[in-house]
């Protein structure tokens, strides 16, 4: 799949393009991406420590399975996220609670602050949901699942800002994390229908 496969205009943000993370030999997407997973705030994600080669073989072999896909994210044109989905059922996630079909799975790492940027008032909770909206167009997807680190009280908070509803703890084989759900109809309450998920490219 090549080009935005997704293209929203966020009042109050800009425009938000989501296309598949390029995972090509010398992907200036993956070089960024290296430094993001590598600093200590990313310690959640799993890949402090990692080198370029060890990042790029991960996201390499995501690439090649049909029920985990990586996307790069953009807003007017910089760089700001990456966005994982991933079906339930065939990840360790799906085996600590009752997978509802139409279950989708999320994980989202935001780029780190500019220096010398204005940080924008409520960014995190208008990328969330226009992030949400993409992923809700796809009619066969229902409800949005996520399991943060159970410490990581800033992505709860935020995830819950965003309209996410908090669900019990679980143990993964690498964390304790804390369920979070997104369902289409909470998300439609807080945005117009035609919100959902933009123009596709």
């Amino acid at each position: 799949m090549s080009g935005p496969v997704s293209r929203t205009v966020v009042p109050g943000l800009g425009v938000v393009t989501v296309a598949p993370l390029d995972v090509s030999p010398g992907s200036e997407e993956l070089a960024v991406l290296h430094g993001w997973v590598g600093e200590e705030r990313a310690r959640f994600w799993g890949m402090v420590g990692k080198s370029a080669e060890e990042v790029d073989a991960i996201y390499r072999h995501l690439d090649s399975l049909e029920t985990h896909h990586a996307f790069w994210v953009r807003l007017d044109g910089r760089p700001v996220a990456l966005l994982q989905t991933y079906q339930p059922e065939h990840d360790p996630v799906g085996e600590c609670y009752d997978v509802e079909p139409g279950d989708l799975g999320m994980h989202l790492l935001q780029a780190p602050p500019e220096p010398r940027a204005a940080p924008v008032p409520g960014f995190t909770e208008l990328l969330g949901t226009a992030l949400a909206g993409f992923l809700l167009a796809d009619p066969g997807v229902q409800r949005l699942v996520v399991e943060p680190d159970s410490r990581n009280a800033r992505a709860l908070t935020r995830l819950e800002r965003t309209g996410f509803e908090l669900g019990p703890e679980i143990r993964l084989p690498d964390k304790t994390a804390r369920l979070a759900f997104l369902t289409r109809r909470r998300l439609r309450a807080l945005l117009p229908a035609e919100d959902l998920g933009g123009s596709s490219g």
